[in-house]
């Protein structure tokens, strides 16, 4: 299997890349992303086989269709070290809970940080340490967090032999929790970095740096974000764990509501269907911060301002500019990385925007890849809340609400609707209380974790203060 470049010219041959070489890479080159040259195909005799597999097995069988450069029985044994009951709670890893008629919850936030990040991140820790060590070399990662990646990416790197950690967040926009998890670390190799600004500017400050090909080089730059391609990769299993888990037969559809900012989580459905598994609907789930809602309803898609992205209760997806999205849109496209380039470096960068509806292709295309969606606000998010623990005696957390309430207006007859549990309620205690009047349940190991020292550094929305900081800290 090779890798290409969403923006790999249209008219020369693109560049291929094995997946181990764009594993440490990040960012192409060329300021695209990597996607395979083409989704392999999962047969109905290859989806019965997979049926009843652990999920350590079946994260196997899919990966392997993936990665040819890392030989099987190490792959078996990445995947059987980074999957199991102990790190996950469950022996089914991402059990599925039924709330209401035909719609259910993918638990995905039993691992360390209680957020569905580790579900990825867990297998990119380990495949960094065993490919690093196969290399003899260091990789120095720059990431950015809205909230749950950079708590799942410490958690998942620290203490990785050849690895170290600079995550940017953007300064107060996160919940009291998630920046304990974070800052409250004290391993040597993690660095948290708090910038004066919003996710998009931290977004930007990775991506300007990893287009700094020369200092990506010289620190051996790579990224944990989902512009990895790693880690939407390993996101795509538990799409069809969920799956098998909602049929009974390969005859059944399933549609899946994914709460979403960064647009990684639903772009892993998107590969999954793509690859054949029998997925209805993808249903995108967004706050206030709707710019992917209005994309699929319109065809326009308009990049926010830093004072126009709204602070909301579900702050994990207080994004304007949806990175992932790009590979989509490169799918959409008709894989042209020409055109592609056009509306992400040239259009966005002069007018933050561009429109894609009044291409009579565009509402085909759509439909053809399955894609509807839907918003939700802060008062929705507390209905929501409230109405399904007293209902159903389940606490969700705000993303999930999110995800809850639009779902609800996608249930179709016959099709299951599996909603992607986003993190547990405890990482959002204050809108909890407010929905609830009570607290929700902390896990032991956390406890009083909010008081714990916190090692931070807070720095200016600017790539170049960054990049120096980066040069000071490694050594």
């Amino acid at each position: 299997m090779h890798y290409i470049s969403t923006r790999a010219s249209s008219g020369n041959a693109p560049e291929r890349k094995r997946f181990c070489e764009i594993l440490l890479e990040g960012l192409a080159p060329d300021g695209g992303l990597y996607l395979p040259e083409y989704y392999p195909q999962v047969s109905d005799a290859t989806l019965t086989q997979w049926r009843g597999l652990s999920y350590a097995e079946l994260a196997f069988e899919v990966l392997s269709l993936y990665i040819d450069d890392i030989p099987a029985a190490d792959l078996k044994a990445i995947c059987d070290k980074t999957y199991t009951e102990e790190v996950f709670g469950t022996q089914e890893i991402v059990p599925l809970r039924p709330l209401e008629s035909g719609l259910y919850l993918e638990a995905l936030s039993n691992g360390p940080t209680l957020a569905f990040k580790d579900m990825a991140m867990q297998l990119l820790g380990n495949l960094f340490e065993y490919e690093l060590a196969r290399r003899g070399e260091e990789l120095n990662i720059l990431g950015a967090t809205s909230g749950d990646t950079g708590s799942a990416a410490e958690y998942a790197m620290r203490g990785k032999k050849g690895v170290r950690v600079f995550m940017t967040s953007p300064a107060g926009r996160m919940s009291p929790f998630q920046q304990a998890q974070m800052f409250s670390l004290k391993d040597e190799n993690i660095h948290n970095i708090a910038i004066e600004g919003v996710f998009d500017d931290c977004q930007d400050i990775v991506k300007a740096v990893s287009n700094d090909l020369a200092f990506k080089r010289q620190y051996k730059i790579g990224t944990v974000n989902s512009i990895n391609w790693a880690r939407l990769m390993a996101q795509v299993v538990y799409y069809f764990a969920g799956y098998f888990q909602a049929t009974k037969s390969n005859a059944e559809k399933v549609s899946f509501t994914v709460p979403s900012g960064n647009f990684g989580n639903v772009c892993a459905g998107h590969v999954a269907r793509s690859m054949g598994l029998p997925i209805d609907k993808l249903v995108v789930a967004t706050n206030e911060n709707d710019v992917l809602d209005e994309f699929f309803r319109t065809g326009i898609y308009r990049v926010r301002t830093s004072a126009d992205t709204h602070e909301t209760s579900s702050p994990s997806m207080d994004i304007s500019k949806a990175s992932n999205f790009e590979r989509f849109v490169f799918d959409l496209l008709g894989r042209d990385g020409g055109k592609t380039r056009s509306l992400f470096h040239d259009q966005i960068a002069s007018q933050g925007s561009f429109e894609l509806g009044a291409d009579p292709a565009f509402a085909m295309a759509a439909e053809r890849y399955g894609f509807v969606s839907g918003k939700s606000t802060h008062a929705d998010r507390l209905a929501t809340i409230r109405d399904t623990y007293q209902r159903f005696g389940t606490m969700i957390d705000t993303h999930t609400a999110d995800g809850v309430k639009v779902a609800r207006e996608h249930v179709q007859p016959g099709v299951p609707m599996i909603v992607l549990e986003t993190a547990l309620p405890i990482k959002f205690a204050a809108t909890i209380e407010e929905a609830l009047g009570q607290p929700p349940a902390r896990p032991a190991r956390f406890e009083g974790i909010e008081a714990l020292p916190k090692r931070v550094k807070l720095l200016p929305a600017d790539a170049a203060v960054i990049k120096r900081y980066i040069a000071e800290n490694v050594h």
